[in-house]
This record gives C-alpha cells, sequence and structure tokens, in this order.
C-alpha cells in the first residue's frame, strides 16, 4: 500500500521520528514522509509511532490507498528533496 504520513509532534520527539520513518518511507518535507509499505511494514510503523508520541500532545495522519497511481498529486515550488529509493 502507498502511505502518506504527517505528523505534529514536540520537538523533544520529532527528531526520534523522523529518524524512524526514514528507514521505511522518503522524507518529503517537514513532518511529512510517503512511500509504499507492505502490510506487515504499515502495522510495525504504526504500533512503532504509537510508541514514540505523546498521545496527549502529539497528532499522526497516516493517508493510505491501495496504489500510489490511485492518488493525485500535484506539486507546487521546489521539492526539498528528490525521492530515491530506500536501502
Amino acid at each position: 500500500m502507498y502511505v502518506i504520513i504527517v505528523y505534529d509532534a514536540g520537538i523533544e520527539r520529532l527528531n526520534k521520528i523522523r529518524i524512524f520513518l526514514k528507514q521505511y518511507l522518503n522524507w518529503v518535507q517537514n513532518s511529512v514522509f510517503e512511500g509504499e509499505l507492505t502490510k506487515a511494514e504499515y502495522m510495525k510503523v504504526r504500533s512503532r509511532l504509537k510508541e514514540l508520541i505523546d498521545d496527549d500532545l502529539d497528532c499522526i495522519f497516516i493517508y493510505h490507498v491501495r496504489d500510489k497511481k490511485y492518488l493525485g498529486i500535484e506539486e507546487l515550488g521546489t521539492r526539498k528533496a528528490e525521492i530515491d529509493s530506500i536501502i
């Protein structure tokens, strides 16, 4: 499945979340990641994110579609970093 993860977290947790998500997804903007995940990877990512955040202070949105071809994306301006494959 193709996912987009958007988060808003306390400054003391931002870096931990970013470092974790970079293992699975492409970092496309501050606090925004996207990419393909298997069902097992999705469950692992979701579970770990729940551990990393403070439920009372932080918020994470996970948008997912079956395949990227079903997602319309319009970009304006300059991309922060090129999306490449994750090693």
